[in-house]
């Protein structure tokens, strides 16, 4: 396989880095950087080389962890970027699926779903998993979360942390409404059918979780004005029960999506015409939200379809289908933490579901009809 320029590829997960280059490629374009090959600016990969199902993770060795469980025959895609992002695409069951280590909190998972967006027709099927907090007694480490909603706790950074005192009217952090998971990821019927004998860990699925900044109501160093934080949070958002950084706003930017392209006149019927993002027919209230949606190229043609300027871009409908699955890896009311053994364990559960997960879910995607030179065919 080629190497792309300004990044590492490799095709097998033994096999080490051919190549990684100081340099990189020009970009073309400031307001949404690709390269002229097609490559994204920060993850690194073009079209084909992603697939439309993906499980997305923090550390890259969860990622090579589960991506074991890839086929073989074709070996494994893998890029890592130079920012750090490690994408590997292979097949499950003969199902395109890319797993993708992200690193942590929003903004990574806000990059990752945007530029992966950019690179694959239809829908988005996208699981997370990652570790997370435990907020109750009775969801001890060890347990899986799969929450049914999540919400988004922010710092105000209006908010004066630096007096001791709050004399304030103001909150030190602002709490968002929930964000509901897709429903239809059976994510709980997979992990129960990947079981293996012996494991009776728990798994709970009538739980919502928060989504906040590395600090997460630690009381460190740091004047965080947050010893309260997580005791006010279990008052105030019914079924809380886990706690960690990148679930809300992947889920808060799939349902912003969907929401737009629902509400969205897409074809003008009577003249049979694409709207634009940027045509009167479209809602102008809404103009400046318009997502930045390219039609990648090559898609089952020869043909390279021309440029068009963003800005004027058809808007494809598509969904983002999202959910979530957490393993418990601190109790925070006993402060108890989970042992090595258990976390490999643990991924390996885990990490098996979402594929099968992903890899039986209905969905409009034609897993037949791929990229021109995708890399998991063989």
């Amino acid at each position: 396989m080629p190497v792309a320029s300004g990044y590492a590829v490799k095709n097998q997960l033994t096999a080490q880095f051919q190549k990684k280059l100081v340099m990189k490629d020009q970009l073309l374009d400031a307001n949404f950087p690709k390269t002229s090959e097609g490559r994204v600016y920060h993850l690194g990969v073009k079209v084909g080389e992603v697939a439309n199902r993906i499980i997305t993770v923090g550390p890259p060795s969860r990622a090579k962890s589960i991506a074991k469980l890839l086929s073989t025959d074709p070996p494994p895609f893998i890029l890592e970027s130079e920012r750090g992002f490690l994408t590997i695409t292979g097949l499950y069951n003969n199902v395109p699926i890319s797993i993708v280590a992200i690193g942590m909190g929003a903004p990574n998972a806000d990059f990752f779903l945007r530029e992966v967006r950019e690179c694959v027709i239809g829908d988005m099927i996208v699981v997370r998993l990652g570790s997370c907090g435990g907020l109750r007694e009775s969801l001890p480490v060890g347990s899986i979360v799969v929450p049914k909603a999540s919400i988004a706790v922010n710092r105000n950074y209006d908010f004066h942390f630096s007096v001791s005192t709050n004399t304030s009217d103001e909150d030190a952090y602002y709490i968002s409404k929930p964000v509901s998971a897709d429903p239809e990821l059976h994510l709980l019927n997979a992990l129960e059918s990947t079981r293996v004998p012996g494991n009776d860990a728990k798994v709970y699925g009538d739980i919502v979780n928060a989504s906040a900044d590395s600090s997460q109501g630690r009381q460190t160093s740091f004047p965080d004005h947050n010893n309260k934080l997580i005791e006010s949070l279990l008052q105030r958002v019914e079924d809380l029960g886990s706690l960690e950084m990148e679930t809300f706003h992947i889920l808060h930017l799939a349902a912003s999506w969907n929401q737009y392209h629902e509400n969205m006149t897409l074809v003008n019927k009577e003249h049979h015409q694409p709207v634009t993002a940027t045509d009167e027919r479209a809602d102008p209230d809404h103009v400046h939200k318009a997502p930045v949606f390219h039609t990648p190229t090559n898609i089952a043609s020869n043909q390279k379809q021309p440029e068009v300027p963003i800005g004027n871009i058809p808007i494809t409908k598509s969904r983002i289908r999202a959910a979530s699955a957490q393993m418990i890896f601190a109790a925070r009311i006993s402060r108890d933490f989970i042992t090595p053994e258990t976390v490999i364990k643990t991924e390996e559960w885990v990490g098996k579901a979402a594929l099968r997960a992903l890899s039986q879910f209905a969905s409009d995607i034609d897993d037949t009809l791929s990229p021109e030179g995708a890399v998991w065919k063989a």
